[in-house]
């Protein structure tokens, strides 16, 4: 009887062991679920990121072609500018000669 009762306990108590090993990997188990999920969403993340980063990337390249634009505009105003003041000159210069001439 001590015998059946010996083992009937190192059952039990090899069932208490095997009951902590699995909750312990149960545990790891979802641990490491957590984990590939946390990378699964990095990578989400990083993936975003450089999608925007085209994006960026796209929009600073227009606006570096606008802005080459602008400067080009920029100069065309400044000789139209430029002619209109000797034409101002020039028209001044006829209307005292023609006051020269009215006297």
């Amino acid at each position: 009887m001590a015998s059946s009762e010996t083992q009937s306990r190192f059952g039990q108590s090899v069932k208490g062991l095997l009951s902590d090993k699995v909750t312990s990997c149960s545990g790891d188990v979802i641990a490491l679920t957590r984990q590939v999920l946390k990378g699964s969403r990095s990578q989400e993340l990083l993936s975003q990121a450089a999608r925007n980063m085209v994006i960026q990337e796209d929009a600073i390249l227009h606006s570096e072609d606008s802005l080459r634009k602008m400067s080009i505009i920029t100069t065309h105003l400044q000789y139209q500018q430029e002619a209109i003041q000797k034409n101002v000159e020039h028209s001044k210069n006829l209307q005292d000669q023609l006051r020269h001439l009215m006297k």
